[in-house]
């Protein structure tokens, strides 16, 4: 059953007279906007008048309830149905620890009620439109249409790719299908593999090896050979990169072979409990340094605030499972985009190009997506310190006449420094027995394939392998998954974390089979000890999706009384899914269905894939050079100080707390004045010495 229960207004007059200007604008004739949220209570028992009271005085936040009724017609938006919003996770954990067990689920929505001249349903089609996000959220017209939110459907079985019937053309059409981003020759692979076997692939099977080793997971153009105008090249990019470390690898304790890099760092006071006594203390010990880059541009072209809000989530996770536990300390952000074109601000050199229909604007990426990055490492608990901002959008002379460049999919850069101590750099033994473990939230039908997608160029995918691979955020659950993690360190020797890996792209279908490749071992999983908050979910949708907030760890079975004791202190979820074995080999078991969705062995999935060859010419540009003749010194200047990369970025530097942990000893801001012109960022490197990192 359902029970609603209305809330506190849900914008300020400040956000309601934007709107307002937004349909005028458009040539929409809306007169007067009221918003409240309205939440769903999904329960499964009655609650007694003790019980009502306390989940009504739960949802009691924010501005004074009003107890008018409001006019004008409802427009109701609420998460996608079949998705579940970081507030319903954590209101509804919060419910659980106050007592109410009879909820089983609560789900917050917004319901606008417009007041407008006669509008034809086209009209009211824009009016939603401009009311919310279709890649998170849906729009229902009455506040029961709610009910589809808690809808469950039966699981659906593995289906098989006929293979051996059909031959190439099957794996083809599940390619497509499925939007797999398979190139030509890793379809021949799987055929030869899948032949060998002497049996079908099923699409739990083929979506496994897409993300594993899509270009988003295995760097494959990185790790390309090239041949340059038919001479081939002694290195890869990779190999360049990792070329500055084999040249000068003094300090570098760890690079290239985990999940951040670690340098020797200064010998400090770390400040925390001792396990046994609970007294906090100072211990004095090296604090090695680690560090992280990386980018999450797809999902963040596609919604900026959670992509950016996950892609600094997903860093700080590779940081705290780096080695055998580390912990992370401040982070970087930043966004290079196409020109924002702000209205009523355009500027001389910005023209309108176009973009493709399912990316959002420059502006859009830019006024969501640095606050979904601040937000996540201010919620999680560390300060983003420094980053960049470029706009570049400009038609060019080349070999073929005039092409347009740009940041349509942008580049969302996350990155940060972290500390570990000098016994947990580098990742332990996995011992044949070890439980292996999903620790964090649960699964959600949630950004499906995004490796594979992100790896795809951008607008060869259709909108709903868009909209699968948008990924939600949840950075309290990442909080206490982090807290388990510096308690399990701190342990020193104790310490019951053998292997780690944070869980990204792929989801489990490449965590896992990374966790016991790495470590030398195979695993035999249960499908079903999966947690999931969604019962219906197919095993293809269990195994692969990207539910955030999730870390994979091998745990001696001897330890796991103790790793239990922590994970409840903590509050943080954690399931045993499977075994460490001797042979590398990989099988997963689904219990409901009572079969074997994965069979496979290990190099079948990670073994050697076909390597790419990029063979291109030297390309000659044609055209007149760029004339600057008409262009006087002033405007030049002007230009150059409008120019985004250019022109002062306090907008990026206030929306969050640069202040977190007390080891901030250099932000953005210089000066008495406050002047966002430092080009570096500096953290000490404990709270009772003078060294530090920047």
């Amino acid at each position: 059953m359902m029970e609603i229960l209305r809330g506190s207004p849900a914008l300020s007059a400040f956000r309601i007279n934007k709107l307002l200007a937004r349909f005028q604008a458009a040539n929409l004739q809306v007169h007067n906007i009221y918003a409240e949220y309205v939440h769903f209570a999904d329960l499964n028992a009655p609650l007694n008048d003790s019980e009502q009271a306390q989940l009504t005085r739960l949802l009691q936040y924010g501005p004074a309830l009003s107890s008018h009724t409001p006019a004008g017609k409802l427009l109701l938006v609420t998460p996608r149905p079949g998705t579940i919003s970081p507030w319903s996770s954590k209101a509804t954990d919060i419910a659980h620890n106050c007592g109410l067990q009879q909820v089983d689920r609560l789900e917050r929505g917004v319901a606008y009620y417009i007041e407008a001249s006669t509008l034809t349903a086209e009209q009211w089609r824009q009016v939603a439109a401009e009311l919310h996000d279709r890649m998170m959220e849906t729009v229902f017209s009455s506040l029961t249409d709610a009910e589809k939110l808690f809808i469950h459907h039966q699981p659906a079985p593995v289906s098989s790719v006929d293979l051996l019937g059909e031959g190439r053309q099957a794996l083809i059409d599940a390619n497509l299908r499925l939007g797999l981003a398979l190139a030509e020759d890793e379809i021949d692979y799987l055929q030869e593999a899948f032949t060998k076997l002497g049996r079908n692939p099923n699409d739990i099977e083929l979506y496994m090896f897409a993300q594993a080793n899509s270009e988003h997971c295995r760097h494959k153009i990185f790790n390309a050979d090239w041949i340059i105008d038919g001479k081939p090249q002694p290195k890869s990019l990779f190999k360049m990169i990792k070329n500055t470390f084999e040249t000068t690898p003094d300090y570098v304790l760890s690079a290239y072979k985990d999940n951040a890099a670690v340098m020797e760092g200064s010998a400090v006071g770390r400040y925390f409990a001792d396990h046994n006594t609970g007294r906090y203390d100072f211990h004095q010990e090296p604090a090695h340094i680690l560090m992280k880059v990386e980018t999450h541009n797809h999902p963040t072209a596609i919604s900026p605030w959670p992509g950016a809000a996950t892609g600094s989530g997903g860093e700080i996770r590779d940081e705290g499972a780096t080695g055998r536990g580390a912990k992370p300390k401040a982070g970087l952000v930043g966004f290079s985009v196409s020109n924002l074109r702000i209205p009523g601000f355009e500027q001389p050199w910005e023209e309108d190009f176009g973009k493709p229909e399912r990316i959002v604007t420059a502006l859009d990426i830019m006024t969501e997506g640095p606050l979904g990055g601040a937000a996540f490492n201010n919620e999680f608990g560390r300060p983003a310190l420094t980053g960049y901002f470029r706009t570049y959008e400009e038609k060019v002379n080349s070999h073929n006449g005039e092409e347009l460049r740009g940041y349509h999919k942008p580049i969302m850069l996350a990155g940060g420094i972290g500390n570990i101590r000098a016994d947990h750099v580098q990742k332990g033994e996995i011992v044949v027995g070890a439980k292996l473990i999903v620790l964090g939230g649960p699964a959600m039908n949630i950004g499906l394939g995004g490796g594979a997608a992100s790896s795809m160029a951008s607008g060869q995918s259709d909108a709903d392998l868009d909209f699968a691979s948008v990924q939600r955020d949840n950075p309290e659950m990442e909080r206490r998954c982090q807290e388990v993690i510096d308690r399990c360190w701190q342990l020193g020797d104790a310490n019951p974390i053998l292997f780690i890996h944070d869980v990204g792209a792929g989801g489990l279908s490449n965590a896992m089979p990374e966790l016991v490749s790495d470590g030398g071992r195979g695993g035999k999983f249960e499908l079903r000890d999966i947690l999931s908050d969604e019962p219906g979910m197919s095993p293809l949708e269990i195994w692969c999706n990207e539910s955030q907030e999730r870390y994979v760890l091998a745990v001696a079975a001897d330890q796991l009384p103790l790793f239990d004791e922590l994970c409840k202190r903590e509050r943080a979820p954690y399931a045993v899914i499977g075994d460490a074995t001797e042979e590398q080999h990989l099988s997963l078991h689904d219990n409901h269905f009572d079969n074997q969705p994965i069979d496979l062995p290990l190099d079948v999935l990670l073994g050697k894939t076909p390597k790419m060859t990029r063979d291109v010419q030297t390309l000659k540009a044609k055209g007149d050079a760029l004339n600057r003749a008409d262009i006087t010194i002033a405007d030049a200047v002007k230009r150059v100080l409008h120019l985004p990369t250019v022109a002062e970025k306090t907008f990026l530097v206030t929306i969050g707390d640069r202040t977190v942990t007390g080891m901030v000893a250099r932000d953005q801001m210089v000066g008495p004045w406050q002047v966002p012109v430092a080009d570096c960022a500096v953290t000490t490197a404990s709270l009772d010495s003078y060294y530090g990192e920047a």
